[in-house]
């Protein structure tokens, strides 16, 4: 294998394939932040009816539209595909069938182009998504992580330099916004029907509780759904879009405090959004203009690079492929991934 006497630079255009949950992804990228082409197939309708993700569905789904997509992703780049330098895929974390599918085409394509493989840390990624649009972003950065399976604060002291400061200690935002919409329902998925609702409500008609909002850096989101819920069995006639506004503004504000509270206490020069939930309007209105407030820069990836993307995948995977080689290709998928951290 000539792989290892890539040099990794500008000019090394990677293939993300990303496929660890409901999305079937491809894209290229040159020189870790220069998108070339960025392709996502999503199964929002194949789920809806299930009111989420099903497995099963999931990986079936991907089997049938990967390939489509990555060859749609390297025409719309307008590249021959012996110009791809490098594969990146998620290897975790996510739905084990689903990354499967994934990774087994990642290592073929590798393989038939004899290119390196490098195996991509999903949560990783999604650090790497502002920068994909901003790349004079300068460390220490505070990245809020939202999504359906994870909120988390980290510190980002440089390229693979992560510190924890602070997670949820039971339900994520974004599963949180799921179960209120569907007990409210709203329909899937429950970020932007809850988002939609809430424009025409009250943020400040019910006072939800503001859990652990003093509290260190941690977060917990599972009392405040069971009050959403609790009120509304006790105000059967309270209107939706009010209980829509007053839960994401009780979400909002909680991240917003604590994302502050953690920019300052590790001097950052910014505060980045991703997953998910950073595509809520809500949020991001929130988070600029208290960026503003406290005289550092707010980070918002595009709502595109919110969701879950391969641009984010082969931004990362060039990053790794820089600083530790390729992926040996034993590599499994590990649907429990942990992001790698420094110690504190």
């Amino acid at each position: 294998m000539s792989d290892h006497d890539l040099v990794v630079d500008e000019s090394t255009l990677v293939l993300g394939i990303e496929t660890s949950c409901d999305e079937t992804a491809a894209a290229l990228v040159l020189g870790g932040n220069d998108v070339v082409s960025n392709v996502v197939s999503t199964q929002i309708d194949l789920h809806a009816e299930f009111g989420g993700v099903v497995p099963e569905i999931a990986s079936r789904a991907h089997l049938d539209v990967l390939n489509p997509v990555v060859a749609r992703a390297i025409v719309e780049g307008g590249v021959d595909e012996s110009r791809i330098d490098a594969v990146a895929c998620t290897v975790g974390p996510g739905l084990v069938g689903a990354l499967l599918v994934g990774v087994s085409a990642a290592k073929s394509l590798a393989l038939a182009w004899d290119k390196p493989f490098i195996g991509v840390n999903h949560m990783e990624a999604h650090l790497y998504a502002a920068s994909l649009e901003d790349p004079t972003l300068e460390f220490p950065l505070v990245v809020m992580l939202v999504s359906g399976g994870h909120t988390m604060l980290i510190e980002m002291r440089g390229h693979g330099q992560y510190v924890l400061l602070g997670q949820t200690i039971d339900d994520a935002a974004g599963e949180a916004f799921d179960k209120v919409a569907r007990f409210l329902e709203l329909g899937y998925p429950g970020g932007p029907a809850i988002d939609r609702a809430a424009m025409l409500g009250d943020p400040d008609a019910i006072p939800f509780p503001r859990a652990m909002k003093d509290d260190g850096l941690d977060f917990s989101f599972s009392g405040l759904k069971t009050a959403v819920m609790n009120y509304v069995r006790k105000h059967p006639d309270v209107g939706d879009a009010d209980v829509a506004a007053s839960f994401q503004m009780a979400v909002v504000d909680v991240l917003v405090h604590k994302a502050r509270k953690a920019a300052k206490q590790v001097g950052a020069t910014g505060i980045v959004l991703g997953g998910g939930v950073a595509a809520n309007s809500l949020l991001r209105e929130e988070l600029l203009g208290a960026c503003e407030t406290d005289g550092i820069q707010g980070f918002l990836p595009s709502r595109e690079m919110c969701t879950d993307n391969a641009a984010m995948i082969a931004a990362a995977g060039w990053h790794r492929l820089r600083s530790d080689g390729p992926t040996p290709l034993d590599v499994g998928a590990t649907p429990n991934l942990r992001l790698p951290l420094l110690e504190a």
